[in-house]
């Protein structure tokens, strides 16, 4: 529903918890607003998903991990990864094999089986990815794969677009800081792991994230460093089995609790102790201390 929907639940006294899943704004919101009123609230929010390369991860497996992270779904999706992390040298070898695979990509109606993206949810929404390029390519990024103008047969009204690519995209620029929400990737150049964990490490949100190594102390350390509530090691989108807590840290959350799992089941119940004693076990006389479970 709309506000006033929202602000009813987040009001009404019968409405003892709330879950939100959407914008950071809203989440916010929803949040500050749910607590004011005393009710327990658990908010997901924005993300903006990277995935860091190092120069001794399986090239390939990289790529086809960015690939399908960055365009599946068409990037509709908070675990959707928009931003590669290049260690090194290594982005002089992935970006021309993602440029590759980003215009071959199959798009097309997504019902068809053999669609790898399909449309964009709304008009608007397409508005908006497509501004985001030309914002990006005003920054001063490089657009190595342009995916506006994307048509597809039969569908010519439809809300396509391809897959976008940038280069040299650095975190002061507005497509690196804000969550887009659809098929653009964004690529980083850093030194070394260190710049790549400090970089992911500034950003406001902290939702998922990944390292491509086949360095075991490599993977401890960037797993122990990064302030982010999913990793993956060699996985490009961390989301756990269900049974496992879902959700990020920093503005990608709000809460104390995440989704699922054992915190999933706390915050939809409340805690109740109970202590009984029965006639036979209680001695005589008056207690002023504590009582005790003797």
């Amino acid at each position: 529903g709309d506000k006033v929907a929202v602000d009813a639940l987040l009001t009404h006294p019968d409405v003892k918890a709330l879950s939100f899943v959407g914008s950071t704004p809203i989440e916010q919101y929803i949040y500050e607003t749910g607590a004011h009123h005393g009710k327990s609230v658990q908010a997901l929010g924005g993300a903006k998903n990277h995935m860091v390369v190092m120069p001794d991860a399986d090239i390939e497996q990289a790529v086809d991990a960015l690939i399908g992270a960055a365009y599946g779904s068409a990037g509709e999706r908070c675990m959707a990864i928009s931003v590669a992390v290049l260690v090194g040298d290594v982005a002089d070898k992935i970006i021309p094999k993602l440029a590759e695979r980003a215009k071959a990509l199959i798009i097309k109606n997504g019902m068809e089986l053999d669609a790898e993206m399909g449309p964009i949810v709304t008009r608007q929404a397409l508005e908006r990815i497509e501004g985001y390029i030309g914002v990006g390519i005003d920054e001063g990024a490089a657009l190595v794969v342009d995916g506006r103008g994307c048509k597809v047969a039969g569908h010519e009204g439809g809300f396509f677009t391809g897959g976008t690519l940038f280069d040299h995209v650095t975190p002061n620029m507005r497509i690196y800081k804000e969550e887009i929400f659809g098929p653009v990737l964004s690529c980083v150049r850093v030194p070394d792991l260190a710049a790549s964990v400090d970089l992911i490490n500034a950003h406001e949100f902290g939702n998922g994230v990944a390292c491509f190594t086949s360095d075991g102390n490599v993977a401890r350390e960037f797993s122990r460093r990064v302030q982010v509530g999913m990793v993956g090691i060699n996985v490009p989108i961390p989301v756990p089995m269900a049974w496992h807590g879902f959700g990020g840290w920093k503005r990608s959350l709000f809460g104390d609790m995440h989704a699922y799992g054992e915190e999933g089941v706390r915050f939809y119940t409340k805690q109740k102790s109970v202590m009984q004693r029965w006639p036979a076990s209680i001695g005589k006389g008056a207690e002023f201390a504590m009582p005790t479970a003797k």
